[in-house]
């Protein structure tokens, strides 16, 4: 796998998936990837608010669904990230944050990339210590302002993410689509760690 760094395209079409618990740096690691591979950094909440935003059909019907607290369910979330896939600019490769979120959305991932004739090329994990995130997201609360943050929700949401997602991993692994990646440290080293794990597992 090759940088890109001078904003051309990376040698070979790059789709990964990354994922990790929050507060674990996977957007900040996200963007910094698809800059180096020149290939678009997808977030599942980007994707919605580009719906929302564009007034689509998928937009309006999220919209529904959030406005009265409600989660958008996986039928419009899966159409959202089909259409955003199928966009040009996802043609040499892309980085999807935040999907798959579980079992269906593993299955739903799959039969999209089979419709689009390509495949996923690696699942980056990045990993961290369980009291090392709860200082960090109560941190970013403190900074942020946010008071619904309370360490209970903090944690809760740590414990939704083991639960639901952790197990996807174990999934790609037994593919040998997977790498673990140290998510503590150096933000710089963080993207190397994960640039030669990538290089490891695809070359």
């Amino acid at each position: 796998m090759s940088n890109a760094t001078d904003g051309q395209s990376a040698a070979r079409p790059a789709r990964l998936v990354i994922m990790g618990p929050q507060g674990a740096g996977k957007g900040t690691q996200a963007a910094r990837l698809a800059e180096q591979l020149a290939i678009p950094a997808i977030s599942t909440g980007d994707i919605f608010r580009a719906n929302i935003k564009g007034g689509t059909e998928l937009g309006r019907l999220a919209q529904e669904y959030t406005a009265k607290g409600d989660l958008v369910p996986d039928s419009v979330t899966n159409a959202m990230v089909r259409d955003r896939l199928a966009q040009d600019d996802a043609a040499q490769g892309f980085i999807l944050d935040g999907y798959p979120r579980n079992a269906a959305q593993v299955v739903e991932l799959d039969t999209i990339l089979t419709d689009l004739g390509v495949a996923l090329d690696g699942v980056v994990e990045l990993t961290a210590d369980r009291d090392e995130l709860l200082a960090r997201l109560a941190k970013r609360a403190e900074i942020e302002g946010r008071e619904d943050d309370t360490e209970e929700a903090i944690a809760r949401r740590l414990d939704i993410y083991a639960e639901q997602t952790a197990p996807l991993t174990s999934a790609y692994d037994e593919r040998g689509l997977l790498v673990r990646v140290d998510g503590i440290g150096d933000v710089d080293e963080i993207t190397g760690r994960i640039v030669t794990a990538l290089t490891a597992l695809v070359g």
